[in-house]
């Protein structure tokens, strides 16, 4: 594979800047972070800073989308190939003592909702006090 600088200026305007992106992670075997990954792109185009303001944000947008790049901790960048996915399953104790303690917690909502017919208040003619029934003759008038 080519290095960074052996590409004239010409065929890395060609390129997108996931490709370039690529070559820069290749070649220097490592992780980065996402404004030291895009500066060298920047840099290699000899583009300025406002440019790298202005396309910083798409950038970021690529490198979430393409599946050849990975995300890693603290912000970092990589290439995916050189990092396996693990997938680990845990066994929580807490949670399965939680799941045998639910039907325990419903039992006691269910006492909880209950209630005495005699304990409630009639706050019905409080709430009718400001209502105005009018007719439909009424109405019409």
């Amino acid at each position: 594979m080519k290095k960074l600088k052996e590409y004239s200026k010409e065929e890395l305007e060609l390129m997108s800047y996931d490709e370039i992106a690529s070559i820069v992670l290749e070649e220097s075997k490592k992780k980065m972070k996402i404004n030291d990954l895009f500066q060298k792109i920047c840099d290699a185009l000899g583009l300025g800073e406002e440019a790298f303001q202005n396309q910083i944000a798409d950038f970021f947008e690529i490198l979430t989308t393409n599946k050849k790049f990975i995300m890693l901790e603290d912000g970092y960048w990589d290439l995916r190939i050189r990092h396996s996915e693990k997938l680990v399953i845990e066994e929580d104790d807490e949670f399965e003592e939680e799941k045998e303690e639910e039907p325990e917690e419903e039992e006691e909502i269910e006492d909880e909702s209950y209630y005495d017919e005699d304990d409630v208040e009639d706050d019905s003619d409080d709430d009718l006090k400001d209502l105005v029934v009018i007719d439909e003759e009424e109405d019409s008038l």
